[in-house]
């Protein structure tokens, strides 16, 4: 079986997601709904969804739309088809009866919901047909979330699964888990679980909302919503509803049951209409009395709103370990969510998945946890976890981990796939040199640097990993969301508060020399990069010698934004990309000016397709669909390039003051329309100064070394004001750019 066509049939967000994802993996893709009005109006919000679902918008056109009375027949010819309608069974098995009518021999026909078990969908097909059905549960949005759970029954034909599995892993990018027909199926049984659990234990140990979010968010390895900041987004109402999809379904004897029963304090959010950021509020909500925004946060005791607070924890990095030995009762409360987290997905093997790595996986795909319940459980160390552990009869697995105690109990990470990941090949290293923001992994070919910090930001200590670990071809890739957010600011304003200057200068000369380093460096240098790439991450991607870049990258260069401009070689990159172009051939002028737009207005990148356009990517530069293939992508690359040369230096030839003169004009109609304010002003006047080249004119050859002082020079001259400090503290503080 090869799929070549697939049909989807349901357009509302789950159908016209997966629609186009299938567009994204140039799959042919027909997508068909009640009317061809209806589909149609569906292709159009694909094309101006935000985030983009497609990774190339030109793209659109290829998505065909129909009606499933006029333009069924195009179920004849697809090797897929994906059912999407409405959660009603009548509906579906009406679909169904349809499909199984007119599909082709040996197609497969699956259905995306998210609750239905498969056991009740399959009810009325034949066992012929039972064979070529399961469930593909994509999660929402589509192009972004890669968990995908493949839920087979016992009639399901596993040659067809595995190679469905293997389709969707290959060419759609997803890590597909393959489980059974229980309730909630695997992510969603474990995920709100856990939410509940930690909802749960915060009510009976009487945290307060912000202190339970605190604990239960980056100290554990979750997203720093936490679980009352997931819930106002998800929904109150919503989660209300899978709740008690989850009473109905379940025994009554599952530990799932008396933490799925709903409180008091949240059926009167629901009924006063609090229900979460779509709502009024939720347990935050957004005081606008007065004229001002104040975020407040509700008392679990009292139903009360008051001023929110900030919690610090005084624990910036995942060490289960330290957090749940801390004696006070943040660690008692993250050392009872965590083992009863432990304690319920362990209860679950074999019945959803007899591979409990798999559970892991779902956990980090589906629900961006750094760590899935093993792993908390190895890292916490078997035999810490059973002296602290309570009961834990009728646990299988915990009863066999308990009586052997083996600390190694682990094995291989990642066994759902057959392609060798980060996570697959970590264990396998001669040496590991780690430090506090980096790890480098050392093979007999080649190294590999992983950035450890948060939102993987840069600092002296991922600088030496990477100057380090160059003595043989170098992997720069990690397993976050993030390549790198850029340069750390927190660690830069540190030192501009204090007035020390001299000691930001140096920060930002090393980075430069630790760039300089990568792209001239012996031997060849691959970033293996997804998500975001942004500042100091992407200067580190544009000067790697070649660049293996996953389809849901967000990369550019945004330091306009915070009041400085690029300094770690990314303008003189830039520059030199875009002076290579048959324009700038012809007017000597015309790569500045480009470069002078794109830095100046903070311009990014959604997709390694709309990278290539601004030159922060070139066509040259590989492009993967599957996260998980990025590290044998880039190991290939190395292959390819065994004799590798070291490139020759840049040279410059830029035309100084009338250049920086004309894009001071254009900074002043902008500030004239009142489009940028004062500020503005300043540091589009340095970023001009540094793209004109400075005090030169076009007869004079600039060094790369030069354009490096020119980017240091303005950065150290705007980061001794105080707007752009103001600047850097507001985005520090929100997440939002200051316009002053």
């Amino acid at each position: 079986m090869k799929i070549n066509n697939v049909v989807v049939i349901g357009s509302g967000t789950m159908g016209s997601g997966i629609a186009a994802h299938l567009c994204n993996a140039n799959i042919p893709v027909t997508l068909l709904d009640l009317t061809t009005e209806i589909s149609q109006k569906a292709k159009e919000r694909i094309g101006k969804s935000r985030p983009p679902l497609l990774i190339d918008s030109s793209k659109l056109d290829n998505i065909n739309v129909g009606n499933i009375e006029e333009n069924f027949d195009v179920v004849s010819n697809a090797d897929w088809i994906v059912e999407a309608v409405v959660e009603r069974i009548d509906i579906k098995h009406n679909i169904y009866e349809k499909i199984f009518k007119k599909r082709k021999k040996d197609s497969v026909v699956s259905s995306n919901t998210s609750s239905i078990p498969i056991s009740v969908l399959s009810e009325k097909m034949s066992d012929e047909d039972k064979k070529d059905f399961c469930i593909t549960h994509f999660f929402n949005p589509v192009r972004y979330m890669d968990l995908l759970e493949i839920v087979k029954s016992s009639d399901s034909d596993l040659n067809k699964v595995n190679l469905l599995k293997n389709f969707c892993e290959i060419e759609l990018g997803k890590g597909a888990i393959i489980c059974n027909d229980t309730p909630g199926f695997l992510g969603n049984r474990i995920g709100v679980y856990a939410m509940q659990i930690a909802m749960t234990e915060a009510f009976n140990m009487k945290l307060s909302v912000e202190e339970a979010d605190a604990v239960f968010g980056r100290p554990m390895g979750i997203p720093k919503t936490g679980v009352f900041g997931l819930y106002d987004l998800i929904g109150i109402d919503l989660m209300a509803d899978v709740l008690k999809s989850f009473i109905k379904e379940l025994p009554e004897n599952d530990p799932f049951q008396p933490v799925a029963k709903e409180m008091p304090l949240v059926k009167k959010l629901i009924e006063s209409g609090y229900t979460g950021r779509k709502g009024k509020g939720g347990f935050y909500r957004m005081n606008k009395e007065g004229g001002k925004k104040v975020l407040e946060a509700i008392n679990l005791e009292t139903g009360d709103y008051s001023l929110s607070k900030k919690i610090d924890i005084k624990s910036d990095k995942v060490d289960l370990k330290k957090l749940i030995s801390r004696g006070d009762r943040y660690g008692d409360y993250a050392w009872s969510v965590i083992s009863k987290i432990i304690k319920y997905a362990s209860s679950l093997v074999p019945g959803i998945t007899d591979k409990f790595n798999d559970i892991d996986e779902a956990m980090r795909l589906g629900f961006n946890w750094s760590r899935g319940p093993f792993e908390m459980l190895k890292e916490i160390g078997v035999n810490n976890f059973f002296q602290r552990i309570d009961n834990y009869e009728g646990n299988k697995f915990l009863e066999n981990l308990s009586r052997s105690k083996d600390e190694n109990f682990y094995g291989e990470r990642q066994k759902y796939t057959q392609i060798e990941t980060l996570g697959k090949i970590k264990p396998r290293a001669l040496k590991l040199d780690k430090n506090n923001s980096a790890e480098i992994y050392r093979f007999p070919e080649f190294n590999i640097v992983e950035f450890t910090t948060k939102a993987n930001a840069l600092d002296y200590d991922s600088m030496d990993s990477l100057k380090n670990a160059t003595d043989k071809p170098l992997i720069i890739i990690n397993e976050s969301m993030q390549f790198s957010a850029g340069v750390n600011l927190t660690y830069t304003m540190n030192f501009a508060e204090k007035g020390d200057f001299k000691s930001i200068e140096k920060f930002v000369g090393y980075f430069q020399e630790t760039c300089k380093h990568l792209k001239y460096s012996r031997f060849p240098v691959v970033s293996a990069p997804s998500g975001l790439t942004l500042g100091g991450g992407f200067e580190v991607l544009v000067q790697s010698n070649f660049v293996a870049s996953h389809t849901n990258i967000v990369v550019g260069l945004v330091e306009t934004l915070v009041g400085l401009v690029p300094a770690g070689g990314g303008c003189k990159e830039m520059l030199w990309r875009w002076s290579q172009t048959d324009e700038a051939k012809k007017d000597p002028d015309y790569a500045s000016l480009k470069v002078f737009d794109i830095i100046g207005y903070a311009k990014t990148a959604a997709s390694p397709v709309e990278a290539e356009p601004l030159k922060y990517l070139i066509p040259e530069n590989k492009k993967i669909m599957s996260r998980n293939s990025l590290l044998s992508e880039a190991r290939k690359i190395l292959q390819e390039n065994e004799n590798f040369k070291v490139p020759e230096e840049c040279k410059f030839n830029l035309s100084g003051k009338p250049l920086k003169d004309k894009m001071v004009g254009m900074l002043e109609k902008l500030y004239n329309e009142k489009i940028i304010l004062d500020h503005g002003m300043v540091v589009g006047t340095e970023l001009a100064n540094v793209l004109s080249g400075g005090e030169t004119t076009l007869d004079k050859t600039i060094s790369e070394d030069q354009l490096f002082k020119l980017e240091l020079d303005a950065f150290m001259k705007l980061i001794e004001t105080s707007k752009t400090q103001d600047r850097i503290k507001h985005t520090l503080s929100t997440g939002k750019p200051l316009v002053n």
